[in-house]
């Protein structure tokens, strides 16, 4: 007859008396670590700096205490990136933790090694279970990319807008022969305009204008080039992807840098659905049995999921017959969208599952 686990528990593997744990609350200069045993003892806390030499003295000063499988870290996607990366090379499964909330700071205090021992202690009860992304792969390349896209287009918007406003007060002359172009000839024409030296404001209008121009089109240049190399990547790592139908270089993108390099991290497609935000989420209380909508999730993942639906509901059949069909069914146009996107992350998570990622380190915990 089997035996109910005592309560209290774990409910994963049973822990190993020769086994640490380690938090580290990341900062920008310096790493402040700490080590507890399985008992949730605090052995020893120390501060490391964050350079590769920094990096190895923390292993070392962990290992020195005793076995060391886990590690809970916080702001793996950002100063503990690099500090992840090192762990993984030497096989320790690293959770991403999250910061503690205010409530705990009000009852235990805030400072460094308080937050690393709190992180080592959520890995130890399993509060902390998220497996950090890698990072070291073809979609932390895609990532990069894509964050200097955004910043060229973001600046490019600023530019235009710099722009038109400059030509609403400029003089009339100026106006009268800007008027009617279109975005693409306007640039073109304030690019072409004579690179005087502004000794007055029709010569500095011009003068600004020119920049600005110049400036647009030198953004433009360098936004298609990113979006070339992202099209690259995808094309080499992730092209079962753009072969569906609504899924474009920037959807696709959005979606695998929310996966990360190690999708296993995730182990059913609802997993992904909650990292989209596309998951429904329980509100029952007492008689009331209701689901909300999910706010939470990566945002631009959960827009990416909105666009492929969009681009479906007026493209491909299937999707036009459901949207029927549920039309029927007294939804509304929104949630039925919900429920598309509902469906898209799931198809998408089983794409994911079939890439080859750069994940190689065993899982040890």
């Amino acid at each position: 007859m089997p035996h109910a686990r005592p309560t209290g528990h774990p409910t994963g593997p049973d822990p190993n008396p020769h086994e640490v744990i380690l938090g580290v609350d990341t900062h920008k200069d310096v790493h402040v670590a700490a080590v507890i045993t399985t008992l949730g003892v605090h052995v020893a806390d120390a501060t490391f700096p964050t350079t590769a030499a920094g990096y190895q003295q923390l292993l070392t000063w962990a290992h020195s205490f005793s076995i060391l499988d886990r590690a809970g870290v916080e702001g793996t996607g950002s100063y503990g990136a690099a500090l992840t990366r090192h762990l993984r090379r030497h096989q320790i499964t690293v959770i991403e933790v999250n910061r503690p909330d205010r409530a705990a700071h009000r009852r235990h205090g805030k400072t460094d090694t308080i937050d690393a021992v709190a992180a080592a202690h959520a890995v130890l009860s399993q509060r902390a279970t998220t497996t950090a992304k890698t990072a070291d792969g073809p979609v932390e390349i895609l990532r990069l990319l894509r964050l200097a896209r955004a910043s060229a287009v973001k600046s490019r918007t600023q530019a235009v807008n710099q722009l038109k406003a400059v030509i609403v007060s400029a003089d009339p002359a100026l106006r009268d022969q800007l008027a009617g172009c279109t975005a693409a000839a306007l640039i073109r024409h304030c690019a072409d305009l004579p690179d005087t030296t502004p000794t007055n404001v029709a010569d500095a209008t011009r003068y600004t204008l020119r920049r600005l121009a110049r400036r647009i089109q030198t953004l433009t240049t360098e936004e298609h080039e990113l979006q070339q190399q992202i099209t690259a990547v995808l094309d080499t790592h992730a092209p079962q992807l753009l072969q569906r139908n609504g899924i474009g270089p920037d959807s696709a993108s959005a979606l695998l840098v929310s996966a990360g390099d190690n999708p296993d991290r995730m182990h059913t497609e609802a997993s992904f659905a909650a990292l989209c935000g596309v998951s429904p989420v329980e509100a029952s209380s007492g008689k009331t049995s209701r689901r909300r909508l999910n706010r939470g999730g990566d945002r631009r993942a959960n827009a990416a999921l909105y666009r492929i639906a969009l681009t479906r509901a007026r493209d491909d059949q299937r999707t036009r017959d459901y949207l029927d069909r549920r039309t029927a069914q007294g939804h509304t146009r929104r949630e039925i969208i919900r429920c598309l996107k509902r469906y898209i992350a799931r198809e998408v998570y089983h794409l994911i599952q079939q890439l080859n990622t750069t994940d190689h380190t065993p899982r040890t915990a």
